[in-house]
């Protein structure tokens, strides 16, 4: 069928039973793999203490997990990470951290003279101030007069499960005026370390590790219940925004197709064995824009289009609208496509697998819009606004009038 003189219009919609089976399998498959599936949440979900360093010679991931696990901590998780500059560079999770429980923080204060009664506590002893940073690696004192540092490291040293800090100036001094005293803790980042360097050959494990980070159990659930009500949010105002834009018959349509790629991202992302942390959260967020932009390009031919086309059937209707925008699209994908080739390839840790997330969600994004959200559009238009007698679509499709394809 031709339309327009010059211009080919394809029958996308004859196959579109085909390509909604396979929408449904892959997000349903996707939510199951997301509640059954087990899948890799990062610190950043779950809590604990991440660090990355790169060894300065041939290490096993074996050997390195036996090591973490020799050290005290349990079911660490070791990832190699890909770096031409560093080969030997691995990332070591485990689900411990550095916050001292309020029994022990008590403990603490008591040996520090700041709570009970001692009397090795004189009153040049006990500190005016006792504040325990959030990470739980230092303690700051204040005292009245100039502080005791011998005293104070002694009996720090003696609470059990505590360790200082390697170094002759710990406690110090940091400043002479208000007297306030720091004590640095060793924080389970450097009690891995100190483990790894006891437990593997001699000059393998770096002085310094690339990086260090940790976040407690109760931040983490905070984070994943916000990265749920922010994907909610977004899919909540697109749909307003299509609604008004457009008409209400585009907007059910459209949120399906936005929530279709978020989940189907994040679904395949778990399937190929990928880690779930707020960079694939930015990265759903990043796709349903891109998705939306495509779709509403689309919809907005299809509007276009209910003026010139009286005639046409709803069906018609979105084949010569998707047949006119193909080129279009498959443009546009192409280009992103080409700059997260880059991303992907040259890039590392979190950046590749956040070029990976876009490059499936770009994906999805443009099929989503030809064969999820028109679909869903005609369906509802023949199933409830045709039966509303609403003035600004055409009638209801009927089988007769699909367009065949050129």
């Amino acid at each position: 069928m031709r339309l327009f003189k010059g211009d080919k219009v394809y029958d996308f919609m004859a196959v579109r039973k085909y390509w909604i089976t396979l929408s449904l399998v892959l997000t349903f498959g996707s939510i199951a793999l997301l509640v059954f599936g087990k899948p890799k949440l990062g610190t950043d979900f779950v809590g604990g203490t991440e660090v990355e360093l790169a060894f300065n010679r041939p290490v096993d991931a074996g050997a390195i997990r036996a090591a973490v696990e020799q050290a005290g901590f349990s079911t660490p998780t070791v990832i190699k990470v890909d770096d031409p500059k560093n080969p030997h560079r691995y990332m070591v999770r485990v689900h411990e951290v550095t916050t001292i429980a309020p029994q022990k923080q008590l403990e603490m204060e008591r040996a520090l003279c700041a709570s009970g009664s001692d009397p090795q506590c004189t009153e040049a002893r006990k500190p005016t101030e006792v504040k325990f940073s959030p990470g739980g690696d230092k303690i700051s004192l204040r005292y009245r007069e100039a502080p005791d540092l011998a005293f104070v490291k002694e009996r720090i040293s003696g609470v059990k499960q505590v360790a200082l800090r390697p170094g002759d100036n710990n406690p110090s001094l940091q400043n002479a005026a208000d007297n306030k005293v720091e004590i640095q803790l060793m924080s389970k980042g450097d009690q891995l370390m100190a483990g790894l360097r006891q437990a593997l050959p001699a000059g393998a494990v770096p002085d310094a590790a690339l990086r260090t980070e940790w976040i407690g159990p109760r931040a983490g659930a905070q984070l994943r219940d916000s990265a749920v009500k922010s994907m909610a949010i977004t899919i909540v105002f697109i749909m307003a925004y299509v609604a008004f834009r457009f008409d209400l018959r585009f907007a059910p349509g459209c949120v399906v197709a936005l929530i279709h790629d978020g989940v189907g991202t994040i679904g395949i992302m778990v399937l190929l064995g990928k880690e779930i942390n707020l960079t694939t959260v930015a990265a759903a967020l990043t796709i349903v824009g891109f998705s939306v932009n495509d779709t509403v390009v689309v919809y907005d031919r299809v509007r276009e289009n209910l003026g010139k086309l009286r005639g046409a059937s709803f069906v018609q209707l979105i084949n010569v609208s998707t047949s006119e925008m193909l080129g279009r699209t498959i443009l546009t994908a192409c280009t992103t496509l080409f700059s997260l080739m880059g991303l992907f390839i040259w890039g590392t840790g979190d950046l590749k697998d956040f070029a990976l997330a876009l490059t499936i969600g770009v994906v999805l994004g443009m099929y989503s819009s030809i064969y999820v959200a028109l679909p869903l559009t005609e369906w509802f238009e023949a199933r409830f606004f045709s039966k509303l007698g609403s003035k600004k679509g055409p009638r209801a499709p009927s089988a007769r009038n699909v367009a065949p394809a050129v």
